[in-house]
């Protein structure tokens, strides 16, 4: 059903990805208001939450496909801002969803949506000025994960108060109300419920069902919640003040981010019992010992931790306790300081006569950002480690 978008990037977390849609310019905001208001156009029930009027449910675009933002068809990997200074339209801007919002205190509304459209999924944060009452759904087989950034529990879901230590979570096709607080910040992930149930089978060697709670406010932890927090603070907290004009994500990029935020959400959803720590000490130096051995094997490529747990039948939370237990650090980390030493040795030897050879034979395919990670690992740029090698 989906393609990997890259056939070198790492393997079982795209799996279930589509390709994006072409790099087109984006339209302009007038044509896109037009185009939401034309297939997005939907009405809710009254306030008790009667049944949404589905008449024109046929032409609505589903949460599924992750490529659209309230711009229209944008870029794959560039962040998307709205502002809303109505709190229907404020509703609308989330292509996918079914939603009506109601203001319930007085005053001028104004409304952002930041949003990162992903091959798998997508990233955004919602901010709104005043109380609401939204009524809402995401169309389609996807699964919406929501963080309000004040974990106050003023924030309800199904009259649920979200706590400091808790997500909301809703999957696709099922209607729920959110009522939120004045001055309210929200982040969200949505992806694709193909992408949760492979990423489930063949990296957590579990099934989504047995992972993923029933329930609409889950406790995971303030601990590991603020993890994932920062992890989309980066991506999403200073996209207003980038231009159009930066360069979106690369594919790579955009694998390694997807493939981090999967492994964030599974975290958060685990149980104590789900880690690795009834593996036998041998066992845990010998899926390390293969770990390394496969990447070393295929050095032109940046190998990434889903495809390890395929290649090695082991789950991702277990590789992550087999590493820390051995080397005291998570897989990823250890994996691209070994791609890094042995870029380090052969530019020290002359194996190559360019630091670009050298790089892309150990898999760093984007020369700025292995110029930047040698030289916060070494202490020294890779040029000047080529040119000593040569005056020698």
């Amino acid at each position: 059903m989906e393609q990997p978008p890259r056939a070198n990037c790492s393997a079982a977390a795209q799996r279930g990805a589509q390709p994006g849609h072409a790099a087109a310019p984006l339209p302009c905001r007038a044509s896109a208001r037009e185009l939401r208001d034309r297939i997005d156009r939907f009405i809710f029930g009254n306030a008790k939450g009667g049944a949404m009027n589905r008449e024109h449910a046929s032409a609505e675009t589903t949460a599924e496909d992750t490529g659209r933002s309230a711009d229209g068809d944008g870029v794959t990997g560039r962040a998307v801002v709205s502002v809303a200074h109505d709190a229907d339209e404020q509703a609308r801007n989330l292509i996918g969803w079914r939603q009506a919002y109601d203001q319930l205190a007085a005053g001028r509304f104004i409304g952002t949506l930041t949003e990162l459209p992903l091959d798998t999924m997508k990233l955004f944060r919602e901010t709104t000025s005043h109380t609401l009452r939204q009524a809402c759904e995401v169309r389609g087989d996807a699964y919406w994960f929501g963080i309000p950034l004040a974990r106050d529990g003023a924030a309800r879901i199904d009259a649920q108060p979200i706590a400091a230590d808790a997500l909301a979570l809703r999957p696709g096709n099922v209607e729920f109300e959110l009522l939120t607080p004045a001055q309210f910040s929200i982040y969200g992930v949505v992806v694709r419920g193909a992408v949760l149930r492979r990423y489930a089978r063949e990296v957590e060697r579990c099934e989504l069902d047995e992972r993923l709670p029933q329930r609409a406010v889950v406790p995971v932890g303030a601990a590991r919640l603020s993890e994932l927090c920062a992890l989309l603070a980066q991506r999403l907290d200073d996209a207003g003040s980038m231009s159009a004009a930066h360069a979106p994500l690369s594919g790579c990029a955009r694998d390694d981010l997807q493939a981090q935020v999967l492994a964030a959400l599974f975290d958060l959803c685990a149980s104590p019992a789900d880690g690795g720590a009834g593996v036998h000490a041998s066992r845990r130096r010998r899926i390390v010992a293969a770990a390394r051995d496969y990447v070393l094997a295929h050095r032109s490529r940046p190998v990434g931790v889903p495809e390890l747990c395929e290649q090695l039948h082991v789950s991702r939370r277990t590789l992550q306790y087999c590493f820390q237990d051995v080397l005291g650090m998570a897989p990823a980390m250890y994996l691209r300081a070994l791609r890094l030493n042995g870029a380090r040795r052969d530019l020290r030897r002359r194996a190559a006569e360019s630091v670009q050879d050298v790089a892309a034979a150990w898999g760093f395919w984007h020369l700025s950002q292995f110029a930047t990670d040698y030289r916060r690992m070494f202490g020294t740029r890779p040029s000047e480690t080529l040119r000593n090698a040569l005056a020698c």
